[in-house]
């Protein structure tokens, strides 16, 4: 009976052997608590020997990227806020602050305001007022990103009176 549970002890041992790396005498404290002491020198030698050699090949990993593995909820990734069915129809739906934040140009390139347009206005200098109010166009990366987030309704043409964007809708020699 001895025997065995000495055993398994050193099974379980075995992990806090690799962390602790050749404190043997940490090991040997921790192992009488589980078994006899005159155990504990016969069989340490088994499970430090072998592993001194890889343990310092091994690269040393942080605690975060053991546990990622394990919980891919603690790494924070962003969310686009997509509903894929929704309750009533089973249908689509597009993320409502995609039409607020960008608008389409029907040559499927999507436009933006610059950050921080509205944002202390006072403190800043004419020029750069008058940069921000500019509209940069979106990268063809966040333009197919944003063509997922959205339905058809929000992909097909406008006509609207005074356009100002007339010119932008249609390009020649573009490929998105």
């Amino acid at each position: 009976m001895a025997a065995a549970f000495g055993r398994r002890a050193c099974g379980l041992l075995r992990p806090l052997a690799v962390y602790l790396g050749n404190r043997t005498a940490q090991v040997c404290l921790l192992s009488s608590t589980v078994r006899p002491p005159r155990l504990c020198s016969l069989v340490l030698p088994s499970i430090s020997a072998p592993l001194r050699t890889p343990l310092s090949l091994a690269p040393q990993t942080s605690i975060l990227q053991r546990v990622s593995p394990l919980a891919p909820s603690l790494i924070q990734q962003p969310s686009r806020a997509i509903t894929y069915y929704s309750v009533k129809k089973g249908k689509r739906k597009s993320c409502k602050s995609v039409p607020e934040r960008f608008m389409r140009l029907h040559s499927g390139l999507w436009i933006r305001r610059k950050a921080g347009y509205k944002k202390k206005l006072w403190r800043k200098l004419p020029a750069r007022r008058k940069r921000l109010r500019e509209h940069v166009f979106c990268n063809k990366t966040q333009s197919r990103l944003l063509d997922k987030m959205t339905t058809s309704f929000w992909k097909r043409r406008n006509w609207f009176l005074n356009d100002p964007y007339l010119t932008y809708h249609d390009r020649n020699n573009l490929k998105v």
